[in-house]
C-alpha cells in the first residue's frame, strides 16, 4: 500500500480533474489532504469539500463510493430518485458509485465536510451531469 501525503499546494492527478473542465457555475471547492494507493488500481482520495451559503454543487457523479461526514454548516443532500436528505455539523453521509447527486448549502454559514473517495486510478474525480 503506497501512501502519498500531499500539502494542499501541490495537487494530485484526481485533484486536477477536479476543476478539469469546470465552469464558473462549479462552485464547490475541494481540498486535497492525501491520496492513497489502494486497493489494487484504484486510489482513496482524503479532501476537505466546501460551498459557500447559498451555493450547490451542481447535479454529478464519482466513479467509486463518498463517504463524508459534515464538519460545519448545513446542507441539502438531493439524490436522484430519493427524497432530499437536510444534513447539518456531525452527520454522516454517503454516494454510491454512479449516483447522481447535488448538495445545496441551505445555511447562512459556510459548508465544509471531510470527504473519502474510493475510486478508479485514472478516471476523473467528477462527472458533471449533461442537463
Amino acid at each position: 500500500m503506497a501512501f502519498s501525503k500531499r500539502p494542499a499546494a501541490l495537487l494530485s492527478a484526481a485533484a486536477i480533474a477536479l476543476t478539469a473542465g469546470a465552469s464558473s457555475a462549479w462552485a464547490q471547492q475541494r481540498t486535497m489532504l492525501q491520496t492513497i494507493d489502494y486497493p489494487a488500481n484504484h486510489q482513496i482520495l482524503s479532501v476537505i469539500a466546501e460551498l459557500a451559503p447559498g451555493q450547490c454543487t451542481g447535479r454529478h457523479t464519482h466513479p467509486g463510493a463518498e463517504s463524508a461526514y459534515v464538519l460545519e454548516g448545513q446542507v441539502v443532500a438531493k439524490i436522484d430518485g430519493k427524497q432530499d436528505l437536510p444534513l447539518k455539523a456531525g452527520q454522516p453521509l454517503q454516494f454510491a458509485p454512479g449516483e447522481m447527486h447535488n448538495v445545496c448549502n441551505t445555511g447562512s454559514a459556510p459548508f465544509k465536510a471531510l470527504a473519502h473517495y474510493i475510486v478508479e486510478k485514472g478516471k476523473p474525480l467528477v462527472t458533471r451531469a449533461q442537463d
